[in-house]
């Protein structure tokens, strides 16, 4: 496997649904040996996790990596805190974000880069119920247009 291989794990898509992603950034996460070898096999879910800030630290809450099945008494909890692996600096703008401008920061993807497990993470504004049915609406305009360019032109 190269540096820059990219394999994903797993995708939050629900985020792009329920908040404006306004800007995203790129983090390390620090994992134990079984929650790694878990995640080599595909068993993830960013569904119901939110990343908070404590301690100066970026703490990634409830994202659920089931167990891995070949542990023993070293198995880890799944549901536990992990800690982000970011820069002071991209730490700073996050809390600048969240508690100025009311904003939340939610996991978007994680994945394999090279042999490190990577987690893209998006400072994000929520979207109130005609946002989501304006989105909808656009998306299904695209899919006629689509449709009606794919037979116009067999």
């Amino acid at each position: 496997m190269s540096k820059d291989s990219i394999k994903l794990i797993s995708q939050n898509k629900k985020a792009y649904h329920d908040y404006f992603i306004l800007e995203t950034y790129q983090a390390g996460i620090s994992l134990s040996g079984t929650e790694v070898k878990s995640l080599r096999a595909g068993r993830c879910n960013l569904k119901d996790s939110y990343i908070k800030i404590e301690n100066s630290q970026a703490v990634i809450k409830n994202m659920h990596i089931s167990p891995y099945e070949q542990g023993n008494i070293f198995n880890h909890d799944p549901l536990k805190d992990r800690i982000l692996l970011l820069h002071k600096y991209e730490i700073n703008k996050l809390i600048g974000a969240v508690t100025t401008q009311g904003l939340t920061i939610i996991p978007l993807k994680i994945y394999f880069k090279g042999s490190l497990v990577k987690i893209d993470i998006g400072i994000a504004k929520g979207k109130k119920l005609y946002d989501k049915r304006n989105d909808i609406a656009k998306k299904d305009q695209q899919r006629e247009a689509a449709k009606e360019f794919k037979l116009k032109f067999q």
